[in-house]
């Protein structure tokens, strides 16, 4: 975590130095690969401990198993009747067919419908259960199952701000481009996983750090607030009436002012979702990248951009914006920019306040159906209905339009004179 030494003179953060032990110390993310060191006969990288780490090959990351999973999470989108019927079957054969520990949120088995499946009263006392943001599951799930829509994934990867482990994801929900498995044959699919028979994609997270303006003796009002996310962090510009003014800093480095409505920062799985609605590209989750992408920007030239995984970005408040002065006048509206994580949790980010947003260490084992590449293009095609349009007719079909311009061509070829006066 960032370190911030203060000044006892002025109060003020000595961020250059601060930050660049920080910087130097920071273990850069697993999904930015290492660069060849090599370039041409002569040519050299320089060796440096904190460089960015080697991974394999995306296409080659295979689930594996060091020891056969025993306890499994399912997660089930609540207060949704169509799925009640699903989550019964999978609980059920978990529990008698495959002698697994299965754990599940308390809220779901709060659920009045569930009464009317008489199976499920043989399996409901061999449940596990857990609260959501109460207990910890850190180490006690070897592997996730989700039924419902994309919001499943988001809700199993807050619940692990450490390691997580492989999820498998089943379309029951509206969109379902996070959740390639069909809930058809869903014995044999998870029969496939347990035996190791699967590619993952490893989605990367946001590690978001909220540091809070310090006190006239220098310490910090709050301890800083951490929180990982899977698709984005946004910031905007809450009840304010006037455009945010947002200073954008890379690497402790001051890129640019944000004037608008607000401000997208994403990882690549998070490209398909707000980030596009907001004039994004759409970026592959195995690219190691993060997405920056303006809310409404009061500028024609301000385009999304995509930077490098491994660096540090940080967003500030300027303390010259308008509403800076309107938020000292108003008492109804004390937040000038507002932070919303995933669509979830909201928290106020106010003048003097920081958000830190890097790469974390810890990404999300989403596990494929077939493999990263044809899952993310039929995910494209089928949710977003990417590159859909209506195809011309084939040549047969316009032979008769085609012949007549032909003999169109023809009869304009042989009545056709040159009226100009012969060269002399």
């Amino acid at each position: 975590m960032l370190r911030r030494q203060y000044s006892h003179e002025s109060g003020k953060t000595e961020l250059v130095r601060a930050r660049k032990e920080y910087f130097e110390r920071r273990t850069r993310s697993l999904n930015a690969p290492s660069p060849i060191q090599q370039f041409g006969p002569c040519g050299r990288i320089m060796k440096n401990s904190a460089m960015v780490m080697q991974i394999q090959d995306p296409a080659s990351q295979r689930l594996t198993w060091y020891k056969p999973p025993l306890t499994v999470l399912v997660i089930k989108k609540v207060h949704d009747a169509t799925i009640l019927a699903p989550f019964v079957q999978l609980v059920h054969w978990l529990v008698h067919d495959k002698s697994m520990v299965v754990f599940v949120e308390a809220a779901v088995l709060d659920d009045t419908l569930l009464k009317e499946y008489g199976d499920f009263a043989s399996v409901r006392e061999r449940l596990m259960t857990f609260r959501a943001g109460t207990d910890d599951l850190t180490d006690k799930i070897d592997f996730i199952i989700c039924l419902g829509g994309d919001g499943t994934l988001l809700h199993a990867s807050s619940l692990f701000q450490q390691s997580v482990p492989p999820v498998m994801a089943f379309h029951l929900g509206s969109l379902g481009f996070l959740t390639p498995f069909e809930f058809n044959n869903f014995q044999d699919q998870v029969l496939n996983v347990l035996e190791g028979h699967a590619a993952l994609t490893l989605r990367s997270r946001l590690q978001c750090v909220v540091l809070r303006k310090t006190t006239e003796d220098g310490k910090e009002k709050k301890k800083p607030t951490t929180i990982l996310v899977l698709n984005e962090v946004v910031v905007d510009r809450g009840p304010s009436p006037y455009l945010s003014n947002i200073d954008l800093y890379l690497d402790g480095k001051h890129i640019t002012s944000v004037q608008g409505d607000g401000l997208i920062v994403s990882t690549p799985t998070g490209s398909t979702a707000y980030a596009v609605a907001a004039g994004a590209s759409m970026i592959h989750p195995s690219v190691p990248a993060i997405m920056v992408t303006p809310i409404c920007p009061h500028s024609l030239s301000f385009r999304p951009i995509v930077v490098p995984a491994g660096v540090e970005l940080k967003i500030a408040l300027s303390p010259e914006a308008r509403n800076a002065m309107w938020i000292k006048l108003s008492l109804e509206a004390r937040n000038m920019a507002s932070l919303s994580f995933d669509g979830r949790s909201q928290i106020l980010l106010r003048p003097g306040d920081s958000l830190y947003v890097t790469t974390s260490v810890y990404p999300v084992p989403s596990i494929c159906a077939l493999d990263q590449i044809s899952d993310w293009f039929d995910s494209l095609a089928e949710c977003l209905h990417w590159n859909v349009r209506k195809k011309q007719k084939q040549i047969d079909e316009l032979s008769d339009m085609t012949h007549s311009s032909s003999d169109t061509l023809e009869e304009i070829d042989t009545n056709h004179h040159d009226d100009r006066p012969a060269d002399t």
